[in-house]
């Protein structure tokens, strides 16, 4: 694990004596892979996962009820196990540790619109990194968001739920519109700091919808020196999406000092 109890505890805290609401979201981080590649091949060795994986859940679960965080997520993008029979046990067993909302993170839309048990949790999470085509292809990125939206609010009106966005983000890199899920350990490139920005924006924009009730950006470091124009990797501190997001949300800034064209 990434971090003690007691960080975890301290981290909720905080964020709270900031005004911020939390949210608790747990990965299962796999060596040069991703929690979308967890597969068993067999039923006693899934249940033995399961086993394993509620212990760690329940035992951040306790944390969060503890320190009242405003929301907890089961799961990140376990896209492979999603099927299996034991997560409403798993659900049940959270509910009786968490008494606040619920949710599990889908990956991508395809996903969130097979996963079984939406009616088990308070709201449907996903993750949004679709391929976004060219980066010079604006029109082309927001023709893609909106389709992507458009489903997430069929998908909202089929299972009667609110939708978080879980994560979406983009590398602060030259080509990152073609695979937004990439990292630098995957392909070196060149600083792309208004790219980042705009397509961040372009995603808030087709998410602002009366369905999708929250949207959580990838990514924000603890510490407090990371990111900065150079930077290549998902986090927007010290660049240009930082500014543009906080004009986004807080509406507390001049529009004539916006570093990315209108749209």
């Amino acid at each position: 694990k990434d971090m003690s109890d007691d960080e975890l505890g301290a981290a909720i805290r905080d964020a709270h004596a900031l005004g911020l609401a939390v949210v608790v979201k747990p990965h299962v981080w796999v060596p040069n892979r991703w929690a979308g590649t967890i597969a068993m091949t067999s039923d006693r060795a899934w249940q033995k996962w399961f086993n394993n994986y509620r212990r760690e859940l329940s035992r951040i679960a306790l944390v969060a009820e503890m320190q009242g965080a405003d929301a907890l997520a089961i799961g990140t993008e376990l896209s492979q196990t999603t099927q299996r029979p034991e997560w409403e046990a798993l659900i049940g067993d959270t509910r009786g540790i968490y008494s606040g909302r619920l949710f599990y993170v889908a990956h991508n839309v395809e996903e969130a619109e097979k996963v079984p048990f939406w009616n088990e949790l308070d709201a449907v999470g996903v993750s949004l990194y679709p391929p976004l085509g060219s980066d010079c292809d604006r029109d082309g990125w927001r023709m893609t968001m909106r389709a992507v939206a458009d489903r997430l609010d069929a998908l909202a009106a089929r299972t009667a739920k609110p939708i978080i966005i879980g994560e979406v983000g983009l590398r602060s890199a030259q080509g990152a519109a073609a695979k937004p899920w990439e990292s630098p350990e995957e392909r070196a490139s060149n600083p792309a700091p208004a790219l980042q920005a705009e397509v961040l924006l372009d995603w808030l924009s087709a998410l602002d919808r009366p369905s999708i009730k929250g949207v959580l950006v990838w990514r924000w470091l603890t510490d407090p020196d990371a990111g900065g124009m150079a930077d290549t990797d998902f986090t927007v501190q010290g660049k240009t999406a930082e500014h543009e997001l906080m004009c986004a949300w807080t509406k507390n800034c001049d529009s004539s000092d916006s570093k990315v064209a209108a749209h």
